[in-house]
């Protein structure tokens, strides 16, 4: 009886630990439905055989001042939703106010396709985001085909967005071509996702 007891406990333990860790490239993509800043829902299965981004966001966070001070957020939102990507950004922090982030979202130049709140955390919990930005960008096929870091300089200063390798960019442009994401999987940088408790 001891025996089964301790296996049952390893067993809920190691189930534990595998739940803890953000989903892998090649993984299907966890259902949500969320509301926008407007109030209407957005469902993840509505997006079905498109290319999606979800980007969770900050705006008081300044690896996110960095990419969206300097344009490139905007630049790559406006340059993908233009190919037919979807791009959500996606707020995951307690207490977030939907009014308040339209109107931040509007201030910074957003174009992303959706801005959405998730105040309890259920769609960053689901997808393990740990940053802002943090990015994760899903296939046609709804798998995840990469799951991390922007660009590859983990840093606040603006001047380093163009010396970077553009991770982001990397995936979606392979995507778009048919192509292997070669590289599907980087260390997220950023402010860490302030979750509810």
């Amino acid at each position: 009886m001891k025996h089964n007891t301790f296996l049952g406990a390893v067993l809920g333990a190691m189930i534990c630990s595998a739940t803890a860790y953000a989903i892998e490239p090649g993984d299907t993509a966890p259902a949500f439905t969320v509301k926008n800043v407007k109030g209407e829902e957005v469902s993840l299965a509505d997006q079905k055989g498109k290319v999606v981004v979800l980007e969770w966001n900050n705006h008081d966070c300044p690896y996110v001042k960095k990419h969206y001070g300097s344009g490139n957020l905007p630049k790559l939102q406006e340059t993908y939703t233009a190919k037919g990507v979807v791009w959500i950004s996606i707020n995951s922090n307690a207490g977030v106010n939907a009014s308040d982030l339209a109107a931040r979202s509007a201030k910074e130049g957003s174009k992303a396709s959706q801005v959405v709140v998730d105040p309890d955390g259920k769609v960053g919990k689901a997808y393990g985001a740990l940053t802002t930005p943090h990015m994760i960008v899903i296939g046609k096929d709804g798998k995840v085909a990469y799951n991390g870091a922007i660009d590859s300089i983990n840093s606040t200063d603006a001047a380093d967005i163009e010396k970077a390798d553009k991770h982001v960019v990397a995936a979606l442009d392979a995507l778009l071509s048919g192509k292997t994401v070669e590289l599907a999987k980087t260390k997220p940088y950023g402010c860490g996702v302030k979750y509810a408790k």
